[in-house]
């Protein structure tokens, strides 16, 4: 198996998944984004902005890929394509493996170029390249489980990612994109439905929302409503602690990869202590198109504003909200 942080690979001459020499470095390139997302969405020329700050063009981040992987990506783009036309029900049968290859394409390919970028300001000032080793175990095992699309994997005790999909009553031109590669966690919410998914915990943050997931399950969400479940995941996955490990045995049949117990690397619990005003803050941010402001979100900090629950703790119908839709 390749793994391009071992003598920290990152040139524009070898496949990103499979460490093969390209012949055609000019040509044998793919899109971080597929073509068919930027397409619907009007995105290819619309900025985006890297850690660094610098400014490209969705169009422009590129990732070098074989013909070979290029073959592999076109069949999961034209499968998930057709699921996020038909909306819904279609995403909800998706294979999670399928779903977590397409997001952890975009999301490594989002890490691939911020690296690229941070080695061209290096060259720059003639520093050091300063990368967390934190940062390249995560990134090392996301890259390991995406090469799922290449090699047969199975996942011994359970896969080790969690990807919700919720149906989400979006007005038509809905399109929202979010990752944090920090802590690999990700949403997106357009057509009638939206994506959560924590890329590398080992379903763990799914288990810390078990009680208002239990109640929102079959629900049609209001976008506020799905907007505060992504802030209570986004911010939760900021409170992980563990840097999770895993067992990898290659035989000639398939690649096994098992997750080590989480409490096996810490005796201290998995989740740092929930602070109301940092998550309110968070929460702030997702709810930026409705405007609401901190001191609102905490103004009773016991008991923080909430849309997925009505005052008895049960779930509020999305029915019920008299906010637009976004």
């Amino acid at each position: 198996m390749y793994n391009p942080f071992q003598n920290f690979t990152f040139d524009q001459k070898t496949c990103f998944l499979s460490g093969e020499k390209l012949v055609c470095p000019e040509d044998e390139q793919i899109n971080v984004f597929p073509l068919w997302l930027m397409q619907r969405y009007q995105l290819e020329d619309k900025p985006f902005k890297l850690l660094d700050e610098s400014i490209c063009t969705y169009k422009q981040l590129k990732l070098p890929c074989s013909t070979a992987v290029s073959v592999k990506l076109d069949e999961l783009e034209t499968e998930i394509n057709t699921a996020f036309s038909a909306g819904f029900e279609a995403v909800r049968a998706l294979e999670p493996l399928r779903l977590f290859q397409w997001i952890a394409k975009m999301v490594y390919g989002m890490v691939f170029n911020e690296i690229r970028s941070g080695i061209k300001q290096q060259a720059i000032s003639g520093e050091a390249m300063n990368f967390s080793q934190v940062l390249a175990h995560k990134f090392t095992n996301l890259h390991l489980m995406l090469q799922s699309l290449l090699l047969p994997v199975e996942f011994d005790g359970g896969q080790p990612f969690y990807i919700g999909v919720y149906k989400v009553a979006n007005p038509d031109e809905a399109y929202n994109y979010r990752d944090e590669i920090n802590t690999l966690v990700f949403s997106f919410r357009a057509n009638d439905f939206g994506i959560i998914a924590c890329l590398q915990d080992n379903k763990a943050n799914s288990v810390f929302h078990r009680e208002v997931l239990a109640k929102v399950a079959n629900h049609e969400l209001h976008p506020v409503q799905f907007e505060e479940l992504c802030a209570r995941f986004f911010y939760s996955a900021y409170l992980f602690n563990r840097l999770p490990e895993y067992t990898v045995v290659q035989t000639d049949e398939a690649v096994y990869i098992e997750p080590m117990p989480l409490t096996a690397i810490s005796s201290k619990p998995v989740f740092d202590p929930w602070q109301v005003k940092t998550y309110g803050q968070v929460l702030e941010n997702f709810w930026k198109p409705w405007g609401f402001l901190l001191f609102e979100i905490i103004k009773d900090p016991e008991n923080p504003m909430t849309f997925l629950l009505d005052d008895q703790g049960e779930f509020l119908p999305s029915q019920k909200i008299a906010l637009a839709k976004y």
